[in-house]
């Protein structure tokens, strides 16, 4: 049997009511402990986390539309409004559209919206990789496992 010790990143004394409870305050302080420093360099630029999975979906997609950076996100149009047309303020985002579907506009990062996104995310990286060397492959391989199978919660 695993004793988890407490974790202490709360500004109060977290109680658990449940024995899961721990892994739910890792997950969240973990996320929270994963993006800090990229957080305080988007910060810096007038930005949030919302801002940065905008950026980082984009940079990933062939081509995608607005709809579909909604579904991908999760969100609706309407909650992707305001923080999209923040970054095509900026000059991070800009698009195009296709011939044969005039009516959509594909999104792209322009080169200041790729080297922003770029940072941030490798800011992010650089902390799971000092957090994944904690530990070794059969740690690496189950924590993928954990984070595989709730990702896949999502369809």
């Amino acid at each position: 049997m695993v004793i988890e010790k407490k974790i202490n990143t709360a500004s109060v004394n977290l109680k658990s009511l449940d024995p899961l409870d721990t892994g739910l305050e890792l997950l969240h302080f973990g996320f929270r402990g994963l993006t800090v420093e990229a957080d305080r360099f988007l910060e810096a630029h007038g930005l949030s986390r919302v801002h940065h999975r905008i950026l980082y979906v984009i940079a990933r997609a062939d081509a995608i539309s607005i709809g579909e950076l909604a579904a991908t996100l999760g969100v609706s149009n309407q909650a992707l409004h305001r923080p999209l047309s923040h970054l095509f303020d900026q000059q991070l985002v800009q698009y195009s559209r296709e011939p044969g579907r005039h009516r959509f506009k594909l999104l792209g990062l322009s080169a200041a919206g790729s080297a922003l996104e770029a940072r941030a995310t490798e800011l992010e990286r650089s902390t799971l990789r000092d957090a994944l060397a904690s530990t070794d492959a059969d740690g690496r391989d189950a924590w993928r496992q954990v984070m595989r199978a709730l990702a896949e919660r999502l369809n």
